[in-house]
């Protein structure tokens, strides 16, 4: 285990702190100015080549000055680092952003996404919360004409969720309003966990008494309920990610772009944040695309309706004081909105 004395705890940290705001290699000249105790060019230097020797900076071949490796940043992170306090300007940005009119939970999730990723110029993802809590509070099928029906799925936190089908030509809406009613009768109130339990099991033998060929209506009821319970991460700044690639191969661009796209990939990649803030650096994520990338997460707590999940995706070179210090006031403020909008539709 490397234990560094305060001296070069101090070093490195100026190190770290130079090049994620300047892209520039660090040399003792510079840290003589820059460190809060005196101390000499020549000492620095010493002191920079104990911290190159552990493995913590490396020489790049442009300069004569240093970097931060990727173990120096691990070093950093979990022994240095001070989260920076958010200053107001951008807690403003977050609280006024948050603080207009929204229909749906996913509506919050996506903005959240979006503003995250302007205040970091990152690549971001946001996750609602968990939908186990979530239950069907409404079920109806307008008919549109062509044999054309919209489902809409409603549920009890506010959320709705339509699609548009087209009906088999033997199916007419008459046929179809007692089933509307059996649904309501049998499943209003129940988790959708639950509802997409029943939809593979006991639910098709009953529509039967209903239904001469219950297929055609299981599809669009299921489809629309399948929607409502899947868990969806918003991405925020998708581009942003190319701005700090090493990546020339146009097929690995392709493959990363694309897994920004898949659910499960992020899910994987994202996996089980702690309650506390977690950063990955380079190899500790688990896609070999995300190699050259840090990935910071975390949970946010929205009481008994459970966490939902923010990430950021950028350089290992990123400002992770900054990053870490907006990561939790947007924990915060995305909790307190969301419970706002849990508590109005509670009421």
């Amino acid at each position: 285990m490397i234990t560094l004395t305060e001296r070069q705890s101090l070093i490195l940290k100026a190190i770290v702190r130079d090049y994620t705001e300047g892209g520039n290699p660090v040399g003792s000249k510079s840290l003589v100015q820059e460190l809060p105790i005196k101390v000499s060019s020549a000492t620095i230097r010493n002191e920079m080549a104990h911290l190159e020797a552990l493995g913590l900076i490396v020489k790049t071949h442009l300069s004569s000055g240093r970097i931060p490796s990727i173990k120096g940043y691990r070093y950093y992170v979990d022994h240095i680092l001070k989260p920076e306090k958010v200053d107001s300007k951008d807690l403003k940005v977050i609280q006024h952003s948050l603080g207009g009119e929204f229909h749906k939970i996913d509506e919050i999730v996506a903005q959240s996404a979006d503003i995250l990723s302007q205040l970091t110029s990152y690549t971001t993802f946001t996750l609602r919360p968990e939908l186990k809590h979530s239950r069907l509070s409404g079920f109806r099928l307008v008919p549109l004409g062509n044999h054309q029906v919209m489902a809409i799925l409603v549920t009890n936190n506010g959320d709705v969720e339509n699609q548009t089908f087209t009906i088999p030509n033997d199916l007419t809406g008459d046929e179809l309003e007692p089933v509307v009613r059996f649904i309501d009768d049998q499943l209003i109130g129940l988790p959708l966990q639950d509802v997409l339990a029943k939809l593979q099991q006991e639910i098709p033998l009953k529509l039967s008494h209903y239904l001469q060929n219950p297929d055609g209506f299981l599809d669009i009821f299921g489809s629309v309920l399948s929607k409502a319970a899947s868990e969806r991460f918003y991405v925020g700044g998708k581009l942003n990610l190319f701005d700090y690639t090493t990546k020339q191969n146009p097929q690995e661009m392709r493959s990363l772009y694309s897994l920004l796209d898949q659910t499960d990939n992020l899910a994987n990649v994202i996996g089980t944040p702690g309650q506390h803030i977690q950063v990955r650096i380079g190899n500790e994520i688990t896609n070999d695309l995300l190699k050259d990338y840090s990935l910071i997460t975390a949970t946010y707590d929205v009481d008994q309706h459970g966490q939902g999940i923010i990430a950021v995706l950028g350089p290992t070179a990123m400002p992770y004081s900054r990053t870490i210090g907006l990561m939790g006031a947007f924990q915060r403020e995305l909790a307190r909105k969301l419970l706002e909008y849990y508590r109005y539709f509670d009421e």
